[in-house]
């Protein structure tokens, strides 16, 4: 009786809404375009422009229990773990869940990592279907300057719903896999609506009153909690990709609390979802173009990268091959390769992974995708928390008779991705829709270190740059790179990041770093 409620609920409510370094400015144009969220602020502003804060050390605080555990975290990395003798902790905070219906009520765990001799700290967060933040964080500490590490303490986060904080594995493998696998050029795609209703039902009755408390706005109060627990004034922080969403929405709530803060790509914040996606498609396409020059610059595995994945998408189409924890087939390859463009390091293990598949050998692709479908070195799916945490921050759902129109005409704009692009549209439908906050603009804050990079299919420029505009203090620096994320891969926006997090020097609005 209560799981036939509880469907019906989702069904209901999905149904009611259909709805190195030059300076230089930058020649993108500025969009106003309404957005999807309006987050309120929980404190006073202040007014004016606002300095560099100062560096101020954090308290040791017995509510956390710190224990060593960096064979555990090199495990949880595998293979990529990075190279040297970094030591790592580990420990769990406790928050208030505060879901909708039950406000200020219930308690969720947080797992953290810290790493780095510092006396002040840098919160790092991450994308909910990316590399967990406390992964994320022993990762960035390899890779940059290690004067860094010796001025901050490192603190990775996993915000609520990802990696080993408690939360989200809800949508069961069978379905996940069937997601994964859709061919998103197919005609027909009632089966993709159906396995997404599938997922969205089981998601409500696994998680019931603490499903819509998996978003932006409570992974923000998560923050403020640590901050009280470190008993510092500012929070001082980077964030990867969506994580830059989680510091952006924390200065709203809490705008005299603003540290030192990087955020290494950032979401739109001008444009709703279908808006978003289709900027993807289109920089998953350019990414894809800067795949390729940089295969024939290091005469790669494949003669023609574009073509070499047009025809290995269509191959899969009609012989798939079989692994452990899905199939390869046109739709799981796209994603797969979606991934591996995102990871720049990893750009030439992507060209071997698609001239091997094309020969049947799916290994090196199934070890991009594997972590969004199964438990892989002891972290859970990224799929459910990326899918939950994302329809819980959006109003948006898109009925499906216009999600196969988009797709027909994302298809023809955006040849490879932009179908999966569009498709990735029903995901949300079936979902309750969450009652958003309300936000009012910053009126000021302290310079916030804005990284950009011209090729990311995840966080796309022109996004990350309406980003930072919307920040009074924002202060933009491009990287003409590629991938997701410019920090310890661009030499000048990593310099430039550590002068400002160490030394307080703020670079000109509008840098541009070399590719």
């Amino acid at each position: 009786m209560r799981r036939a409620a509880l469907v019906l609920l989702a069904v209901t409510l999905s149904g009611s809404v259909l709805g190195a370094c030059a300076a230089g400015p930058s020649n993108r144009p500025v969009i106003a375009v309404r957005g999807e969220e309006n987050l309120p602020q929980d404190n006073p502003q202040l007014a004016g422009p606002q300095p560099v804060p100062p560096l101020e050390e954090f308290k040791e605080d017995s509510i956390l229990s710190w224990s060593p555990c960096t064979d555990a975290t090199k495990e949880r990395m595998g293979t990529t773990a990075p190279a040297g003798e970094f030591e790592y902790q580990c420990a769990r905070m406790s928050v208030i869940l505060d879901s909708p219906g039950r406000p200020g009520r219930g308690n969720i765990g947080i797992s953290l990592l810290r790493v780095g001799t510092g006396r002040s700290q840098l919160v790092v967060v991450g994308d909910p279907d990316g590399e967990p933040g406390t992964l994320a964080a022993a990762r960035l500490a390899a890779s940059l300057p290690k004067e860094v590490l010796s001025t901050y303490t490192f603190i990775g986060v996993d915000r609520r719903g990802t990696g080993r904080s408690d939360g989200v594995q809800c949508v069961p493998a069978t379905t996940r896999s069937q997601i994964v696998e859709y061919d998103p050029v197919s005609g027909e795609q009632s089966d993709l609506v159906v396995a997404m209703g599938e997922a969205a039902q089981e998601c409500v009755l696994d998680l019931e009153n603490r499903l819509t408390a998996f978003d932006t706005w409570r992974a923000a109060a998560d923050l403020e909690r640590l901050r009280d627990i470190l008993n510092v004034k500012r929070l001082n922080g980077i964030g990867i990709g969506d994580g830059s969403k989680v510091l952006s929405t924390y200065a709203h709530r809490y705008p005299t609390r603003i540290g030192r803060m990087v955020l290494d790509g950032a979401p739109d914040p001008t444009v709703d979802s279908v808006g978003v996606l289709e900027s993807r498609a289109a920089a998953a396409e350019q990414t894809l173009d800067a795949f390729a020059r940089d295969c024939a610059a290091r005469a790669c595995a494949l003669t023609k990268p574009r073509d070499d994945i047009a025809a290995l998408v269509s191959q899969l189409r009609t012989t798939p091959i079989r692994g452990e924890n899905v199939k390869l087939t046109s739709g799981s390859a796209l994603q797969a390769i979606l991934h591996g463009l995102a990871d720049r390091p990893r750009w030439p293990a992507l060209a071997d992974a698609v001239a091997k598949a094309r020969t049947g050998d799916g290994s090196g692709l199934f070890s991009f995708i594997d972590p969004q479908v199964a438990e892989v070195n002891e972290n859970p799916p990224r799929f459910d928390a990326g899918l939950v945490i994302g329809c819980n921050d959006t109003t948006t759902r898109i009925p499906p008779d216009r999600v196969a129109g988009l797709t027909k005409d994302w298809q023809d704009k955006h040849k490879i991705f932009g179908a999966y692009f569009a498709r990735t549209l029903l995901r949300c439908g079936p979902f309750p829709v969450p009652q958003l906050q309300k936000q009012e603009a910053l009126k000021s804050s302290p310079p916030v270190l804005v990284l950009s990079t011209s090729n990311d299919p995840v966080t796309p420029a022109p996004g990350t740059e309406r980003a930072a505009q919307r920040l009074p203090g924002g202060v933009l620096l491009g990287w003409q790179g590629s991938g997701h994320g410019a920090l310890g891969q661009s030499p000048c926006a990593t310099t430039a990041a550590r002068d400002y997090l160490i030394d307080a020097k703020v670079p000109a609005n509008g840098t541009v770093c070399p590719p």
